[in-house]
């Protein structure tokens, strides 16, 4: 933007030497910086309350060779009849000049140059500093000049602005706007001093509201005082009141609220994920954030009404409402980390291109299960000897569908499903509440080690059968294969269902590209680890020299930074987070950095992703690498 421009939309106000003044907070800020004209709005009603006197322009002419303050106005600003003072030093030399604009006509200007104080700049810029702020405090300093004084307008009501106007702000460059409660706030100036970093930014252009409910220490009177130093204005009612219409003819038209937080990677079926930024900040992680992989509209289910069918026992089919799961079979809870087979496609889709959903490192999640364990339903309704003998699968079938009917589908070995050590669930609670709709709610499947595929939700039907599940999921995809198998050749019969997942671990932070400033000599890394069929996380190695030399990282599993008791051999079905503070080499211009994880049965991650690219980009589990740039 040209200087012409940025004089025409705002007000600079500007102390050379790298000093400035904001007259909205009366703050030295530092670099240079354009104040908005809705802060000069504010200004003038606090220059109302703050009559400035004759006496600062006294003192200020006292301590030759000072600053001289530019105020440079908006030809279209409100304060067409103002005039305005400047003052500035051009390397010793002082020049006092006013300016005047409006019906009054153009005023002269003086200009008195003096001798060069180079020896005493310093301590005249902290002398006249230390004059103005008192005099600012004690509000006896006015505005002065030869003919008027500077006019000001009380403002009843604040700036109002819609959704549309508030969107567009949602960076550094463009300014940071948020909104909380109706209100508007401009937090660019916050964002370089906000305690979570630039988190933040996460929330540019939009609600305060969903970021805050995962953080509780927002909740707090100081922080909602720090917020309202910010404010710029409120919402147009409509935009408060902004709902979108839903469409009845859209099967997706009554889909749930998702946090905005998600990176969304299809709208219909809604899949996404959250950024990895903020993936490993809870051990478990809160259910509004857990990622969303749904294949069909998620269906709106009555609790009331709700029946789940059981086929395959000796007493035929049986029908369960979800008040009968909840009454007759004990409450078991575990905690179980999901993924999907998808997971970090994208570093696939960079070896040569895959098809499927383009997924991050944040197609996976932790989360607390709830509900009654599968082999306590099914031998309750008559599980045996008997049709163990004959049974080979427990196949589930969901109460979504598509246009034609056909409702999601997939299958576990029954050995998996009836083990009392397998702790395969009906889960009716998430993290200590009712399942939400994008996770299954009433009831759903959680087979913990196990490909989150085969996690069946709003689970409609149960079959103990000889066969796997039918379905699409389970026959014609969710299956790994060779490197040289593409399109043409692929004989999807030919694999096996994916059900355990290989061991997995990726870097939550610091994140691709990002420029560190280290001038502590050292770099923090953090990630996650996990591996399937429960087999535990032992230990992360990281490297930030590609792999040349290695460190282990700490690891823990909670959010207290307790150390609870180990699983149970064959029964780790959550993952491990990790952290290393790791010393940088010397002159370092640029790191890579690298993560490979190792579980109780000694199983690792390939170090290249190559060897292990498929046609559908699943079991991505390569070794992690982010690079970095370093500015000392």
């Amino acid at each position: 933007m040209s200087p012409q421009k940025k004089r025409q939309s705002s007000w600079r106000i500007r102390l050379l030497g790298e000093l400035q003044f904001n007259y909205r907070t009366f703050q030295y800020l530092g670099p240079e910086q354009w104040v908005p004209r809705t802060r000069i709005e504010n200004l003038q009603s606090r220059v109302s309350r703050h009559i400035i006197k004759e006496s600062a322009m006294q003192h200020l002419k006292h301590c030759q060779g000072l600053a001289q303050v530019f105020l440079i106005r908006s030809q279209s600003s409100r304060l067409s009849k103002s005039i305005i003072p400047s003052l500035s030093v051009w390397d010793g030399n002082i020049s006092s000049r006013w300016r005047s604009t409006g019906g009054h006509g153009r005023q002269k200007y003086f200009n008195d140059r003096l001798p060069k104080f180079r020896f005493a700049l310093a301590g005249l810029l902290a002398g006249s500093g230390a004059v103005l702020a008192y005099k600012l405090q004690q509000g006896k300093v006015q505005w002065a000049a030869t003919s008027a004084e500077l006019p000001v307008a009380e403002t009843s009501t604040p700036p109002i602005y819609t959704l549309e106007e508030v969107t567009k702000h949602r960076s550094l460059d463009n300014g940071v706007w948020v909104t909380y409660k109706g209100d508007v706030y401009d937090i660019t100036e916050f964002v370089a001093i906000h305690p979570g970093g630039d988190k933040i930014l996460l929330a540019a252009g939009g609600a305060l509201e969903p970021y805050w409910a995962l953080y509780a220490v927002h909740q707090q009177e100081h922080v909602l005082e720090i917020l309202s130093k910010y404010k710029i204005g409120v919402l147009n009612p409509e935009s408060y009141k902004k709902q979108e219409s839903a469409n009845p003819s859209d099967p997706y038209s009554a889909e749930p609220t998702r946090h905005p937080a998600l990176q969304i990677n299809s709208l219909k079926p809604f899949n996404a994920e959250p950024p990895a930024s903020i993936l490993s900040d809870n051990y478990i992680t809160p259910s509004v954030i857990f990622f969303k992989r749904n294949h069909l509209p998620v269906p709106r289910l009555d609790p009331k009404t709700y029946k789940l069918e059981i086929e395959g026992l000796p007493d035929g089919v049986v029908s369960l409402s979800l008040s009968e799961l909840k009454s007759r079979f004990p409450k078991h809870t575990i905690t179980a980390t999901l993924q999907c087979a998808g997971n970090r496609r994208s570093e696939m889709n960079q070896v040569k291109q895959v098809k499927g959903l383009n997924w991050g490192i944040g197609a996976i999640s932790n989360a607390t299960w709830s509900g009654a364990r599968l082999r306590d339903v099914l031998v309750y309704y008559g599980f045996g000897p008997e049709v163990e003998a004959k049974a080979k699968h427990v196949q589930f079938e969901g109460l979504d569908r598509d246009v034609t009917g056909s409702a999601y589908g997939a299958s576990i070995p029954l050995n998996k499903a009836v083990s009392e050590e397998s702790d395969v669930l009906l889960a009716y609670e998430m993290n200590g509440e009712d399942l939400p709709p994008d996770h299954g709610y009433p009831v759903r499947v959680v087979v913990p080690g196990v490909v989150g595929a085969r996690n069946v939700k709003w689970l409609g039907k149960i079959v103990v059968s000889d066969e796997e599940s039918k379905s699409h999921w389970q026959q014609n995809d969710y299956k790994g294969f060779s490197p040289g198998t593409d399109w043409d050749t692929v004989d999807f019969k030919s694999a096996p269902a994916i059900q355990e997942l290989p061991i997995q671990s990726a870097i939550t932070h610091p994140a691709e590209g990002t420029s560190l400033d280290l001038s502590d000599k050292e770099l923090t890394v953090k990630g996650y680890a996990w591996s399937g069929g429960g087999r535990e996380v032992v230990r992360v190695d990281v490297s930030i020299d590609g792999g040349k030399t290695w460190h282990v990282a700490k690891l823990r599993s909670s959010d207290t930074g307790q150390h609870p008791v180990p699983p149970p051999p064959g029964r780790a079905w959550a993952w491990k987070l990790w952290e290393i503070d790791i010393p940088v080499p010397h002159r370092a211009q640029e790191l890579e950095i690298v993560c490979k994880a190792v579980d109780n049965s000694y199983n690792t991650q390939p170090d290249t992703v190559a060897p292990i690219w498929n046609l559908r980009g699943v079991l991505s589990n390569a070794w992690h690498r982010v690079k970095v740039k370093v500015s000392v």
